[in-house]
């Protein structure tokens, strides 16, 4: 009788089981479009680097879209002159901060504006607003007029278009010699 003998299997070393990797979630739709909103970096920083003729195209190719209603965060912009963003900084900070815009009811194509102005941002200098012909194209356009209701600022008139959903281009008018570009902002953009 052949002998039989049991063999034993080699003693295998014990190997570490992979834990299964935690699957990264999906941010929320959520969650995913507030980040898109905070990267999104806004036109008005590219603005500043435009010539006043581009600047003068892009008015011209916007349409009116709505008025601005409520609180708007304003730029102004010097355009083909030394250092654009630094004179936007500091015209920001000293002098200008945007426009608050007040609209009557039902059809809410006009109302009254009063601009942000000093270093603590102060309610001053009140305008009607409306839409009318541009002074630059003839073409419709949402008109910011002092004439009947500033002594400081009688003879200036702002016309502004919304370039992109929530930010307006402006134009500045002193008599009928145009003198600044400005950008009107109804949301608060990310700094980059």
């Amino acid at each position: 009788m052949a002998e039989q003998t049991l063999t034993q299997p080699a003693q295998q070393k014990p190997t570490r089981r992979k834990q299964p990797s935690a699957k990264k979630a999906a941010p929320s739709k959520q969650k995913q479009s507030a980040t898109e909103q905070e990267t999104k970096l806004s036109p008005v920083k590219q603005w500043l680097k435009l010539s006043r003729a581009d600047l003068d195209a892009l008015y011209k190719k916007a349409k009116p879209g709505n008025i601005p209603q409520g609180d708007t965060r304003g730029t102004a912009i010097f355009a083909g002159g030394p250092f654009p963003r630094l004179f936007a900084g500091l015209a920001r900070m000293l002098a200008w901060q945007g426009k608050v815009f007040d609209l009557f009811p039902p059809s809410y194509n006009q109302g009254v504006v009063v601009n942000k102005v000093s270093p603590l941002g102060l309610n001053l200098i009140v305008a009607k607003t409306y839409r009318d012909q541009s002074w630059m194209d003839g073409k419709e356009t949402i008109v910011i007029d002092y004439g009947s209701t500033s002594l400081l600022a009688r003879a200036i008139r702002d016309e502004i278009r919304e370039v992109e959903p929530g930010v307006y281009l402006g134009k500045v008018w002193w008599g009928e010699r145009r003198v600044l570009d400005f950008a009107l902002e109804t949301y608060h953009p990310v700094a980059s």
